[in-house]
């Protein structure tokens, strides 16, 4: 399966993920190896509007609204824990 990939810096990417009945961990991993990014900071955005967390990881891509060829996701990321106190906070408009 082919998937549209973009980096909220403006890049955009396709990667490949081998298995019929991917799941989210499987994507996060073929992006990961490809694009040398940190798998466990990623935050997806999906085809059906959702952000991926940890538990969503067993999710399958099918199930997620991402199909081949046609399907794009944004890729976001979790900061960088440096032991400050800011608030990370992360909404979604309606209006997209």
């Amino acid at each position: 399966m082919m998937v549209a990939v973009e980096v909220m810096t403006g890049s955009l990417f396709h990667v490949n993920v081998e298995e019929d009945n991917a799941k989210v961990a499987d994507l996060k991993r073929a992006i990961a190896a490809q694009q040398k990014l940190p798998f466990d900071r990623m935050i997806l955005l999906l085809g059906d509007g959702c952000c991926t967390s940890d538990d969503d990881d067993d999710l399958t891509l099918d199930e997620c609204g991402i199909h081949d060829n046609g399907s794009r996701i944004y890729l976001f990321f979790t900061p960088i824990d440096d032991g400050s106190s800011d608030d990370f906070i992360f909404t979604w408009s309606e209006a997209f």
